[in-house]
């Protein structure tokens, strides 16, 4: 069989054929798929380099759209800031030939963003209308974005150390929505808040949820620097905790990793995941107790939307 060069997306592009997707509509569809036995996701893969960075692999395969795919990541320390980019490299499974070629870094932010937005609207009660988020850059812009028509926020309060409210981002950050207010302090932006947006770069807690006073719902997402996270490991043992996949994010979020080996937190007090709270197979919080999302980005997630930018691009060269 002749080889047959893929498709190649530069950013750009990739950011242009996503405005014309359904992100979370492809997420939730992936989900169920996987919850049917119809994709398979296995565990990341860590590849340190000599003399520190380190490279993580996320594969997945989606049987039923004849696809599987993997995205590699770089993390290279530097003095001046860390390095990290992305490429997807989607693979068909009926002719074992390369498909398409994609600068991954729009693709992980949007599925990253759209991912939280689906655990929100499964988790999140219908009627809390007070949305906080932590964290001010892409991912940040990204979260508040899916998130917006999800419930019936009155406020959604966002603190960043870095943000000075008079700042450009701020500007940026305001014209996503009249209800945006950007705050001084993260005390002010955590005022009231029933839904918490994570969305930093952090690798060491940002706000521990057992001390907000009340039982709202966080989210994290946290970065591919080693055994990262955004909230106190020893919390997890107090939180009602899902995550996006079962079977592969303990083995991989730094607070999950933590709290099994320092603090005597099981994964089997996982309450469930993604593919479980789609597919109606997982209880819903009842908000006793804080509650805790931990999504670490899926293989899956990065070929679904592959696959989708794939048929839209084939689509728009017909």
């Amino acid at each position: 069989m002749s080889s047959v060069l893929p498709l190649v997306v530069p950013s750009a592009e990739a950011e242009r054929l996503l405005q014309r997707i359904d992100v979370q509509d492809a997420l939730r569809r992936m989900f169920l798929d996987l919850a049917a036995g119809d994709a398979v996701q296995p565990a990341q893969q860590l590849v340190e380099f000599p003399g520190g960075g380190d490279f993580i692999n996320y594969l997945g395969v989606l049987a039923r759209e004849q696809v599987y795919g993997v995205k590699t990541s770089p993390y290279l320390p530097r003095p001046d800031g860390a390095v990290v980019t992305a490429w997807t490299l989607l693979m068909s499974m009926a002719s074992g030939q390369p498909l398409m070629l994609c600068d991954a870094a729009t693709l992980t932010t949007e599925r990253t963003a759209a991912t939280t937005a689906v655990a929100v609207d499964a988790l999140a009660p219908a009627g809390v209308t007070q949305l906080a988020v932590i964290g001010s850059g892409a991912v940040a812009r990204a979260h508040i974005r899916h998130c917006l028509a999800l419930r019936p926020w009155q406020q959604v309060r966002v603190y960043s150390p870095r943000l000075l409210p008079d700042s450009e981002r701020a500007e940026g950050l305001r014209a996503l929505d009249p209800r945006v207010e950007v705050c001084a302090t993260q005390d002010a932006a955590l005022a009231d808040a029933e839904v918490i947006l994570l969305c930093t770069s952090s690798a060491a807690p940002v706000l521990d949820p057992r001390q907000l006073g009340r039982a709202t719902l966080v989210t994290s997402i946290s970065t591919n620097a080693p055994r990262a996270h955004e909230v106190p490991p020893q919390a997890l043992a107090e939180m009602d905790v899902y995550c996006d996949y079962r079977a592969t994010t303990p083995g991989s979020a730094g607070e999950m990793r933590i709290a099994a080996e320092q603090h005597g937190w099981n994964v089997d007090a996982l309450r469930g995941d993604l593919p479980e709270l789609l597919a109606d197979r997982a209880p819903r919080p009842d908000y006793r107790r804080p509650v805790f999302f931990r999504s670490i980005g899926l293989g899956l997630e990065d070929v679904a939307l592959a696959n989708a930018l794939y048929h839209l691009k084939c689509e728009e060269s017909a």
